[in-house]
């Protein structure tokens, strides 16, 4: 009975995985069949699921009109150095908050996290303002910088949680056989939270890439990643559903392939430190 039982409640449980998986993945699944769709088909009432007239008129259409290679470019670009650079400091930050604290540590944690409690648009005119003035509007430096400081806060938290799991004993192991600091870093820390920085780097490089607020309202063309691409099929004639959804599968398709073949490291990575 409990061997049934239980075989029961894996059956149901699967089932239930399965559900909610396909309703999570249906408006990527329905945005994609949409691309494939005419307009006319695209918001016909009741819609057709499968069996409609399939073209890649659209995806022609798109590439006629609009340079994807260079906002794919831009993103690759602005959504990989934002990412190096906020590593680059939430290392050393998780570092010493997890292995030197201080009194002050939990206050500047949390006042870190406060920070993405505030929306954006309430300080677009100073940033605007100061990026007008140093010539980094529609610069992909520029991009990149905001999208670090953006993000950065959800970085350093995320690495202090992985380096606090990590033994202080190796460390002082380390030390102890006469590693400075910056070797403490390199050789000792780092290849023990491999899984973490990779979960953090992927998790960032995705916040990056579908970030929009920034990207519409600080880049117009040299600079326009694929969030603007995507922005530039909405238009006061109204909206072009097939055309924009097949926009918008070109825009996801890379972060979604990468997604795809990382995802076993990334819950590793997010479930690092989760089970002793």
């Amino acid at each position: 009975m409990a061997r049934m039982a239980t075989r029961q409640r894996l059956v149901v449980s699967t089932i239930g995985a399965w559900f909610f998986g396909f309703l999570i993945f249906f408006p990527i699944l329905w945005m994609v069949l949409a691309s494939f769709k005419t307009e006319l088909e695209a918001f016909a009432v009741p819609p057709s699921f499968l069996f409609f007239h399939w073209t890649t008129e659209n995806y022609a259409t798109v590439q006629e009109r609009s340079d994807y290679l260079h906002h794919a470019m831009n993103s690759i670009i602005i959504a990989g150095g934002s990412t190096l650079i906020a590593l680059l400091i939430a290392i050393p930050a998780a570092w010493s908050m997890a292995f030197s604290p201080t009194k002050r540590t939990k206050d500047i944690l949390l006042w870190m996290l406060s920070t993405k409690m505030m929306p954006p648009v309430g300080v677009l005119v100073p940033i605007y303002l100061i990026y007008k003035s140093f010539g980094l509007l529609d610069s992909r430096i520029g991009l990149v910088f905001i999208l670090c400081l953006g993000n950065l806060p959800i970085v350093i938290w995320m690495l202090f949680t992985y380096f606090k799991e990590i033994p202080r004993d190796i460390l002082e192991a380390a030390r102890m056989d006469g590693a400075t600091i910056g070797r403490e870093l390199v050789y000792v820390l780092t290849p023990m939270a491999i899984p973490g920085l990779a979960s953090t780097m992927l998790l960032n490089l995705i916040l990056a890439w579908n970030e929009a607020f920034w990207t519409l309202n600080l880049s117009t063309s040299n600079a326009a990643p694929l969030t603007t691409f995507i922005a530039s099929y909405s238009s006061p004639e109204g909206l072009f559903w097939a055309k924009l959804s097949a926009a918008s599968t070109l825009a996801i398709a890379p972060i979604l392939v990468l997604g795809w073949f990382s995802q076993k490291q990334l819950v590793r990575g997010l479930t690092f430190g989760a089970v002793k």
